[in-house]
């Protein structure tokens, strides 16, 4: 498999999340989602880039950024928990009223 058909896959993903986030603007889930899915494609280029060119450098970089990524979703998915306890919705329209 060619490294551009690489790159493009992870290009796709790439526009895929882009897309989701602005579609789906008022779901915070939704933005939670997509917003891995962006991470999921630059993960995607640091190892096809890596094997490509033979070195472990960049294999290691997405292990890391994977963790960053999974502790980043675990809080955001606590804070989303407890404001959905509190309000009872996590419309990103209540989430604007938190500014008053």
């Amino acid at each position: 498999m060619q490294i551009t058909n690489l790159i493009f896959l992870s290009f796709l993903f790439l526009i895929s999340g882009l897309l989701g986030i602005s579609i789906f603007r008022t779901h915070l889930i939704n933005v939670l989602i997509n917003l891995e899915l962006l991470i999921l494609a630059v993960n995607f280029n640091f190892v096809f880039i890596s094997i490509f060119f033979g070195d472990i450098l960049g294999q290691v970089i997405a292990l890391l950024i994977l963790s960053v990524a999974a502790a980043e979703s675990a809080l955001g998915l606590a804070l989303v928990i407890c404001y959905y306890r509190l309000k009872g919705g996590i419309s990103i329209d209540l989430i604007n009223l938190l500014k008053s």
